[in-house]
């Protein structure tokens, strides 16, 4: 089982996360952000892989914070996870439709690190709670990052920006689904014979 488990403390948050990539989807949230947890549950679902998530953040201030510093922590146990990434398929893709919104998530675990955003500005999308809307960007950006992946979302249109949001979660989540399950243990998917 590819399961991996890191605490971590700052003087900003206090991170417990805990993921299981050979999952069912099963998930439990405790961040005190309600719609972080709503776009967190999305990714589990749809990637299958099992959260556990115990996070407290200076939100006295803002959720910046307790988001990016939960995307770093998710990247880097993304990044154990996978090991030498032995036998997964590495590329993962989906155009998802969520009522009058199209969404593309394309990625690869290749050991880089890129991130590319395109479509709406979700910065000015004002906030859903206490959740800013630009934190969506600084979360895929930090996970991206620290998992080591190239990561490209495109908004291809929409207009609801709950809809934009959720239609990113739920791409991600397909797309790394498609990207870390293991089709063949005596391959190495590059022709490098290594992913770094």
């Amino acid at each position: 089982m590819r399961i991996k488990e890191i605490e971590r403390k700052t003087k900003e948050t206090y991170i417990k996360f805990k993921i299981n990539l050979d999952g069912k989807g099963e998930y439990t949230f405790d961040t005190q952000i309600p719609f972080f947890e709503h776009m967190l549950s999305h990714v589990s679902k749809h990637s299958g892989i099992d959260m556990n998530l115990f996070l407290r953040g200076d939100l006295e201030i803002d959720c910046h914070h307790s988001v990016e510093d939960t995307g770093i922590v998710f990247g880097k146990l993304l990044s154990e996870a996978l090991g030498d990434k032995k036998g997964i398929f590495r590329y993962g893709h989906f155009t998802l439709p969520m009522d009058e919104v199209l969404t593309t998530v394309a990625l690869d675990l290749s050991g880089r690190y890129h991130f590319k955003y395109r479509g709406p500005n979700l910065a000015k999308m004002g906030k859903f709670g206490i959740y800013d809307s630009e934190l969506t960007l600084e979360f895929l950006e930090k996970f991206a990052m620290h998992a080591k992946m190239n990561l490209h979302v495109l908004v291809h249109y929409g207009k609801n920006r709950h809809h934009i949001h959720e239609s990113i979660f739920k791409a991600l989540g397909k797309a790394l689904k498609m990207a870390i399950q293991i089709q063949d243990l005596d391959t190495m998917p590059s022709t490098k014979g290594m992913l770094e």
